[in-house]
């Protein structure tokens, strides 16, 4: 199993960032995939989860309205966008598979907003 996710991403306040998360060694749409995040100094903080085999969401409260989760099954990659970008939203961002045996994650994407 592997999640690979897409590289560092620097942007202006009110910009927007879309990260991807590249999955293989499962069955895409058999698992939701979460997105997670983490600001310095902070615990981790879900975002929500995607069903991949219909694109069925799920937001945390926090993000609605700001966030977009979508899943290119012919690709099996999985995608979250951030728009109105703010200095608070500079953080790692992750995303991660519960199999039932074991949680997989991606490496991480580094989001640093900043003018």
């Amino acid at each position: 199993v592997q999640l690979v996710q897409s590289g560092a991403e620097l942007r202006n306040p009110g910009a927007s960032v879309k990260v991807s998360c590249k999955a293989s060694g499962y069955t895409f749409t058999s698992y939701y995939i979460d997105w997670v995040r983490q600001a310095p100094g902070q615990g981790l903080e879900w975002m929500g989860r995607i069903d991949p085999v219909d694109g069925h969401t799920k937001y945390a409260q926090k993000f609605q309205g700001r966030v977009t989760f979508t899943a290119d099954t012919s690709t099996t990659t999985a995608y979250v966008e951030l728009s109105s970008l703010r200095s608070e939203d500079t953080a790692v961002y992750y995303c991660n598979v519960d199999l039932g045996s074991e949680v997989w994650w991606g490496q991480g994407t580094q989001v640093t907003v900043s003018s």
